[in-house]
C-alpha cells in the first residue's frame, strides 16, 4: 500500500470548540495524475477553508509515518499545544517519525 489513492485522514476537535481534518497524502494538482506525483503534503482544513499545507519530506512509499504524522498533528491541535497554522506545523513536516 501506498500514500497514491490511500491518503492518511484524520479529525481533531480544537480547543475552541472547532473541527480540523489533517490529511497527510500526495499533493492534489488538477494538472499532475497521483500516480505521476510523490510530493506529500500534510494539508490542515477548518470548515470549507484551508488553513496550512506543507510540503514534507514523505514519499508516498513511507505509509506509516505518515500516519504518525497525522496522529501527532490530530493530537497537537486537539490539545492546543499546536495551532492550526503553517509556522506552528512546519517543524513536523521536515521530520520522519
Amino acid at each position: 500500500m501506498s500514500l497514491h489513492g490511500n491518503p492518511v485522514i484524520e479529525t481533531a476537535e480544537l480547543p475552541d470548540g472547532r473541527e480540523a481534518q489533517i490529511r497527510v497524502g500526495i499533493a492534489e494538482d488538477s494538472y499532475i495524475a497521483d500516480k505521476d506525483s510523490n510530493t506529500v503534503v500534510l494539508e490542515v482544513r477548518i470548515g470549507s477553508g484551508v488553513v496550512a499545507v506543507i510540503d514534507t519530506i514523505l514519499d508516498a512509499a513511507q505509509v506509516d509515518p505518515a500516519r504518525h504524522l497525522a496522529d501527532r498533528v490530530r493530537d497537537g491541535l486537539h490539545s492546543g499545544e499546536l495551532e492550526p497554522k503553517t509556522s506552528a506545523l512546519e517543524r513536523l513536516a521536515d521530520e520522519i517519525l
